[in-house]
């Protein structure tokens, strides 16, 4: 019996059903963690996100406490796909000014038809998106097909199709999506001053790179790298006709 964790879902008012779709998982599957199963690392993480705890404040025996890194690290996922998909939903819709994503494709977003809607009714309530996306017939976008190891043409069709998903976006006032022709290092997904950065690993697909989740401070600088990135390759970018 895990009391610590029962405990804790007491205080936050969570009930199973509550954990189960928020983590994508069956409800059994939550019972078994109350009867003391220790859930799978990703889950473990997910649950100490949505508690607001650190997972060895749940399961003392399997994981490690987290050691402050800097005060802009909120936490470090070994790749895109751990990153739980209520912290995608969660970092988009806490923001209250604007949100950038800056990647060759995203197509992974662009796919999940509640993610467009979600980001359709944040920019209705007048908060300002803008997306940049690699520009399909560039040598840059080919290149990081070639070195990701699937191909210059399949990603060039990845970030076609991503357009074509993203379209319903183009219709919502405060959205506006552009291309760049620019090598980039790293994929950001802002949401006012919080940061998921997904590290581009050469020979590695993006879904398997890791991803820094960062908050901006007013004592640290790292995260001001990254928004001066994103802001050079906006203004150099070409707007979607």
């Amino acid at each position: 019996m895990s009391d610590t964790l029962r405990h804790a879902l007491a205080r936050a008012r969570l009930g199973t059903i509550d954990v189960a779709a928020a983590l994508e998982v069956d409800p059994k599957t939550v019972d078994r963690w109350l009867k003391g199963r220790v859930p799978y690392p990703r889950h473990r993480w997910a649950l100490a996100d949505m508690l607001q705890l650190d997972e060895s404040d749940l399961w003392p025996d399997v994981a490690q406490p987290r050691r402050t890194i800097s005060h802009e690290v909120k936490a470090v996922y070994p790749h895109r796909w751990a990153v739980p998909q209520n912290i995608w939903r969660r970092l988009f819709q806490g923001a209250s000014r604007e949100i950038d994503i800056l990647t060759y494709s995203s197509l992974f977003l662009a796919e999940d038809t509640g993610m467009i809607r979600l980001l359709a009714s944040q920019a209705r309530a007048g908060v300002k998106i803008r997306i940049l996306l690699g520009e399909p017939d560039s040598p840059e976008v080919a290149a990081r097909g070639a070195e990701e190891g699937i191909g210059a043409d399949v990603m060039a069709a990845r970030v076609r199709n991503a357009l074509m998903l993203y379209r319903p976006l183009r219709r919502v006032d405060e959205v506006e999506i552009r291309l760049h022709r620019t090598t980039l290092y790293n994929s950001i997904y802002r949401a006012d001053s919080e940061l998921l950065v997904n590290i581009h690993v050469y020979g590695t697909p993006a879904a398997q790179a890791p991803v820094l989740y960062l908050t901006a401070t007013k004592n640290e600088d790292s995260t001001a790298i990254y928004l001066t990135s994103l802001e050079r390759i906006w203004a150099i970018a070409e707007p979607l006709h």
